[in-house]
């Protein structure tokens, strides 16, 4: 019998060292993709596109946001440039970035809503917004649907609350309010008077407003022109009905 001859096997040294080195090729090829992906155009922000913004300027927003054109598009982070926006603009309540490829950004805000404007001491209109920042106003035509404040100190923290109140009314509501100044006594220091665009004189409270503003308002819609008293018990006496009265006592007086 004729002896059998083994068949010898391709060395597995060869084998291994063949994928190692596709492996570093492979490797190679990547890093220099890489290398020429991070330094083209393409892999830098080409594009910022602002909107949202009525009160504060786009300029503004993109430094807090902290991205330029030309940054690195992977380099930025959407949640921290939220988060710089909002913390450094005090208009800005909301901020949203949002990144699309290739090389555009895109930051929408929401500014506080204004609830009132204000004469400032050089004579300028400014805006306030509902957390009692001041802004420069746009235009004389906003003044049409908001009241103006008058007599109030700039530290006043009734001040800064009644802003805060006049955020949660409707703009219905705030839209006939006409002025607001400060009038505060023993009883309470926080007391208001508003005079409205439907020629109504109220005296209420800041602390009081939210609570009292929708009987304010049924009185104005079913009732003509008065004073409105809104403190501890509601009062309502109607300008006509003194100027009869005063007319009456008037005669009177010359009768006797």
């Amino acid at each position: 019998m004729s002896e059998l001859v083994p068949v010898l096997k391709e060395p597995e040294r060869k084998r291994k060292g063949s994928r190692k080195l596709l492996a570093v090729l492979f490797l190679l090829f990547v890093i220099l993709l890489s290398v020429l992906f991070f330094n083209s155009s393409i892999s830098k922000i080409t594009t910022i596109t602002i909107e949202g913004a009525q009160y504060t300027s786009k300029s503004d927003i993109q430094a807090a946001a902290g991205i330029t054109a030309g940054d690195a598009y992977f380099g930025v982070s959407e949640t921290k440039s939220e988060k710089h926006i909002v913390k450094a603009l005090k208009p800005i309540e909301e901020a949203s970035v949002s990144k699309s490829f290739p090389g555009n950004v895109k930051i929408t805000v929401k500014e506080f809503p204004v609830v009132a404007f204000e004469l400032s001491a050089s004579g300028e209109m400014t805006a306030i917004m509902s957390n009692g920042t001041n802004v420069s106003a746009l235009s004389d035509e906003f003044l049409m649907d908001k009241p103006v404040l008058s007599g109030w100190k700039p530290d006043d923290p009734n001040r800064a609350e009644l802003t805060k109140q006049l955020g949660k009314i409707s703009e219905k509501q705030l839209s006939d309010l006409s002025e607001i100044i400060p009038d505060p006594s023993k009883a309470y220091p926080d007391r208001i008077k508003i005079y409205t665009r439907t020629k109504f004189e109220v005296v209420t409270a800041v602390s009081l407003l939210p609570e009292k503003i929708e009987a304010l308002n049924a009185v104005i819609e079913t009732q003509e022109p008065g004073k409105i008293t809104m403190l501890l018990a509601d009062t309502y006496v109607p300008f006509n009905s003194n100027a009869s009265e005063n007319m009456e006592s008037d005669q009177k007086e010359t009768t006797q």
